[in-house]
């Protein structure tokens, strides 16, 4: 571990964090397991395909989805297979997005440097300014309702009190992307352009990083029900387990289509089982950690781009083909 003092930008609120596992990628939907996953797929298409991606479950159910290009959140209801869009302010281009306990949807404003909240039931949107006016990127959420998120080029890791709206920045650096949140409460974050992983003590503000290798490239990164976290090493085509108690590798797993497949996305199930996309040859492989197994599932559509993929309160696993405009369930 190399250790770096991170900078504020605005006032550092000291609190005592910690956070019990809220999914796969932190979101106020607890992911459910299904005992046998029969592999049945089904795709819908997205009612405005302008790069549709990051799906969201809710607790009523319905799959959100931000369409960064038209400027819109769009919701799926998976009982009558149909799509609502909401507009967004001008120029937000959406990228993350999550969808907290009482149902209320947040998202990066990755073109306008905000944090935006959705109210479904009214249509409203309120928007949160980031200090720093730079780029969210990835977003999480906490017990206690506060949201982490990245700024990949504006080299920050920001948090939103989402009861009063204040924001507070740390400076970061390597392009920080995919996060994901320990059951101690710390940030842990993926620099994709500096091949390490960065670690955020909310209590101090202070980051540490580990050094990986800059031609891994990590990119996203879910936290697994033991507390263990799993990263996608886009830049060789494998998936990485990580203690961040012991804060080291626990083994570092080669997936089926190579360092040319370029795995992407990453969520884990209620059991623990991992699921990987491998982004250029439109599969999706299911990991058990405990045996090693893998199962590789062949998409029915092609040239996908699929960007995250998370696991539903039924053990349903959602993806988003950014490039096709295709939404998808594997169950």
């Amino acid at each position: 571990m190399r250790y770096v003092r991170g900078s504020i930008t605005v006032v550092l609120i000291m609190v005592i964090a910690g956070s019990a596992w809220a999914g796969g990628s932190n979101y106020g939907i607890t992911p459910g397991t299904r005992p046998e996953i029969e592999g049945r797929i089904s795709e819908w298409t997205v009612p405005t395909p302008m790069f549709a991606r990051d799906p969201a479950p809710g607790p009523d159910g319905m799959i959100y989805i931000t369409v960064m290009y038209a400027n819109k959140i769009a919701r799926f209801n998976p009982l009558t297979e149909t799509f609502t869009e909401w507009e967004l302010p001008a120029r937000a281009r959406p990228h993350g997005l999550l969808v907290d306990w009482d149902g209320q949807v947040w998202y990066t404003g990755n073109g306008n440097g905000t944090i935006g909240q959705l109210d479904p039931s009214t249509g409203r949107v309120v928007e949160h300014k980031v200090p720093s006016g730079g780029d969210p990127h990835t977003l999480v959420i906490d017990d206690w309702g506060i949201i982490w998120f990245t700024e990949q080029h504006g080299n920050r890791i920001g948090r939103l009190d989402t009861r009063t709206g204040m924001i507070t920045e740390f400076e970061a650096s390597g392009q920080p992307y995919g996060l994901a949140l320990d059951k101690a409460g710390n940030v842990w974050f993926c620099e994709i352009g500096a091949g390490k992983l960065g670690k955020l003590d909310p209590k101090t503000g202070t980051i540490t990083e580990l050094v990986l290798g800059k031609a891994w490239a990590p990119r996203r990164m879910a936290a697994s029900p033991d507390g263990s976290l799993w990263v996608t090493l886009f830049g060789k085509g494998s998936l990485l387990h990580f203690d961040p108690v012991a804060e080291k590798i626990l083994k570092e797993y080669p997936l089926p289509a190579g360092r040319s497949g370029g795995p992407y996305a990453v969520t884990v199930d209620g059991a623990g089982m991992v699921w990987v996309n491998e982004f250029y040859s439109n599969t999706v492989v299911r990991l058990d950690p405990n045996t090693g197994k893998i199962r590789i599932f062949t998409l029915p559509s092609k040239g996908l781009g699929i960007r995250k993929m998370v696991v539903d309160a039924e053990g349903r696993v959602w993806y988003m083909g950014s490039h096709n405009g295709h939404l998808g369930v594997i169950e």
